[in-house]
């Protein structure tokens, strides 16, 4: 895969999904406790843990798609699976462009989830198993539309 020249400000106009620990949008006003819930499960070791299970999955990926991993400046092509785990459990803001397909996959280095835009059907459906392997969930925030 040659090294392409991405808008990555394109991305975020596609349709979107959620890569999770948890199976579907929180309700805004829920009756949990989903703010205190979340700062546990960012804080240390549990969030090494997460951020290992997002390094797996898209070590995972990269077996059937070749990957640029946006890291600052950098672009990173099909980074080996020891430097693709290292960058993101340095919890740093990823771009990972699945070129074949032409979709990103972010990892912001806050949240407890990725951030799925403009897959195919095949390649939603790819990434939903490879999810499910790792105790992921994929879902779509409410209000957004999408045929798939």
């Amino acid at each position: 895969m040659k090294a392409i020249a991405y808008n990555i400000d394109s991305f975020k106009s596609r349709p979107y999904w959620i890569i999770d620990i948890l199976p579907k949008q929180v309700p805004a006003g829920s009756a949990g406790q989903y703010f205190t819930i979340e700062k546990y499960l960012l804080s240390p070791p549990r969030v090494s843990d997460i951020y290992r299970k997002f390094a797996r999955v898209l070590i995972a990926l990269n077996c059937y798609h070749d990957i640029i991993v946006q890291d600052g400046c950098r672009l990173l092509e099909n980074p080996s699976p020891a430097a693709l785990e290292r960058l993101v459990l340095e919890r740093k803001w990823l771009n990972v462009l699945v070129g074949s397909d032409q979709a990103m996959i972010t990892v912001t280095g806050d949240d407890h989830y990725m951030t799925l835009y403009g897959p195919s059907k095949d390649l939603l459906e790819l990434i939903r198993n490879l999810a499910a392997g790792h105790g992921f969930y994929v879902w779509k925030p409410k209000n957004i539309k999408t045929k798939q």
